[in-house]
């Protein structure tokens, strides 16, 4: 039996990850604060705060004393930097947090053409969602500096899962880019990163990579779930055509490419994954009609 800790948390962007991450602290018998701008209950048990990182005047009285904090709200859509983390460590106003965990993403490190990157690579990211990301860490790590309190900084791979899947665009055939011609990218079950992000907030310390080791590429999801859903693989394209084509969202994820080597967070957080393969993600995937999530 676990005990109940003894401390609250309070979680900042109480979207998917969030709701996980509460859903597992509340089984806990943890007491969970969830701030967004709509003030949420859900999952059941969840005290919700209302509060907009855009606007610093709504985060008054925030839950922060001994509490472990975790940070999963994005940065603005546009900038190189992230307002809201530094709207939200002002907010706290010399409260002492009993740790902050913080979502990164892999995007800090930029395109290594392939090569594995560790948490001592230093980051060179190349896109603005990158940059805003490191400005992020800084921020907070210069905040840990200041105050003494314990930070965890998650780079974390794509993010896979039920809800979390590109169905309409492999239902309707939409081209990608040729498998051989993409770089490679890493990811984690949604499930997965919450049991990560409940670990670290127990014993990490410091910068983790996070996925689920087994680097894949973007258009191999796309054909395992056309596969899954009994259709043909989606049109293929050559990068000329792709530039014409896809996103530029989705071009400057095709155009990066590292492997995440995670063996510090299997070293010092310990978590067994649930999904350690795409295979066995999708397999959890409902929509998919291949199960239920586990």
């Amino acid at each position: 039996m676990v005990d109940k800790p003894a401390f609250p948390v309070l979680i900042t962007g109480c979207g998917d990850i969030g709701r996980r991450v509460a859903r597992l602290w509340l089984e806990r018998g943890a007491t969970v604060y969830g701030l967004a701008r709509t003030a949420r209950s859900d999952p059941p048990g969840l005290i919700p705060l209302e509060g907009d990182l855009d606007h610093p005047e709504t985060l008054a009285d925030l839950p922060g004393e001994g509490a472990l904090i975790y940070y999963f709200a994005p940065p603005p859509g546009q900038g190189t930097d992230d307002p809201r983390v530094t709207a939200f460590l002002q907010a706290l106003r010399g409260a002492r947090p009993l740790r902050l965990v913080y979502i990164s993403t892999s995007a800090v490190y930029g395109d290594r053409q392939g090569a594995w990157v560790d948490e001592q690579s230093p980051p060179a990211p190349g896109t603005e969602r990158g940059r805003r990301r490191l400005a992020a860490e800084t921020a907070i790590q210069e905040w840990s500096r200041h105050t003494a309190v314990t930070t965890v900084i998650l780079r974390v791979g794509g993010i896979y899962g039920p809800g979390r899947l590109p169905l309409d665009g492999v239902r309707a055939r939409a081209p990608m880019l040729r498998a051989e011609l993409s770089g490679w990218t890493n990811r984690i079950h949604a499930e997965d990163l919450a049991r990560v992000c409940v670990a670290a907030g127990e014993r990490g310390s410091g910068i983790y990579n996070v996925s689920d080791g087994q680097p894949g590429s973007i258009p191999e999801l796309y054909q395992a779930i056309a596969a899954s859903l009994g259709l043909p693989r989606p049109p293929e394209l050559d990068w000329e055509a792709a530039q014409a084509v896809l996103s530029p969202g989705l071009l400057s994820y095709l155009s990066e490419s590292r492997r995440l080597d995670t063996g510090r967070m299997q070293r010092e957080l310990g978590v067994r994954l649930l999904y350690p393969d795409l295979a066995s993600g999708l397999a959890a995937c409902p929509e998919l009609g291949m199960g239920d999530e586990g």
